[in-house]
């Protein structure tokens, strides 16, 4: 907490453009994924002379399963974080380099990213790795009516820290949480349900964004997003002056 005070001290010190450097990565996960393979092969050989003609078939089969995991960057949820910390003011926002598939390294190794410039010229790295997601898709039957209601939700979690990219400290940590949720009324079993994914994962988005800003002001001590900013600033109004009675 001195550092980040100490690096707030320079900020005002200096002006707005001054305050620190921040990259925002995208959130970091890994997946096992199972293959399966089978594999059958055929040959033929035959047989033929002036009197009869004969062939044969063989077939050889190969079978193999393996799993491995894979590591890479969910890309659609850091765009309103950015935009939320933007709006805060208590950093200024630079690019990072994205992970992709054929980046050779661990996906969750943010210090070998750091030191391998990934992230140059930002101060801090917000780094975020996917804790849990969940799609939820039901219909629930209304009591006494031939209706029921169509749900689709979707929870994300993650867990994020800011590093100083000098230091390697970690300044911030916290997880944060986007709730999205769509219901619609529907009359009789066959109708046709039409729920809007992309709607659901942008309200996820936005409310994850919200939710990460106002963690980082809570504990770096910011602008708390949804309440009042404390009024900092005189006006160009002129002094008060005491009482005169004019006679």
């Amino acid at each position: 907490m001195r550092a980040w005070m100490g690096i707030l001290g320079l900020a005002c010190a200096f002006g707005v453009q001054a305050a620190p450097k921040v990259a925002v990565t995208d959130l970091a996960y890994q997946e096992r994924v199972e293959q399966y393979i089978h594999i059958v092969s055929a040959q033929n050989s035959s047989q033929a002379s002036m009197y009869h003609a004969s062939g044969s078939s063989s077939y050889n089969e190969f079978e193999s399963s393996q799993s491995y995991i894979e590591q890479t960057e969910l890309r659609k949820f850091s765009g309103d974080i950015k935009g939320e910390i933007i709006k805060s003011g208590m950093f200024q926002l630079v690019q990072g380099t994205p992970y992709t598939a054929d980046a050779k390294g661990d996906v969750y190794d943010i210090i070998k990213r750091i030191k391998a410039g990934h992230f140059k010229g930002a101060d801090y790295v917000l780094f975020g790795t996917l804790s849990d997601v969940d799609f939820e898709q039901d219909t629930n039957a209304i009591d006494n009516t031939n209706s029921y209601s169509a749900v689709l939700g979707l929870t994300l979690v993650a867990d994020f820290s800011l590093i100083n990219t000098r230091t390697y400290e970690i300044t911030s940590a916290f997880t944060a949480m986007g709730e999205g949720q769509q219901t619609k009324l529907v009359n009789g079993r066959d109708a046709k349900i039409s729920l809007s994914r992309p709607k659901v994962v942008r309200e996820v988005s936005k409310e994850l964004g919200i939710d990460v800003a106002r963690q980082l002001a809570e504990q770096l001590g910011g602008p708390v997003p949804g309440q009042p900013r404390s009024y900092q600033g005189g006006n160009n109004l002129p002094p008060d002056e005491p009482a005169r009675v004019l006679r």
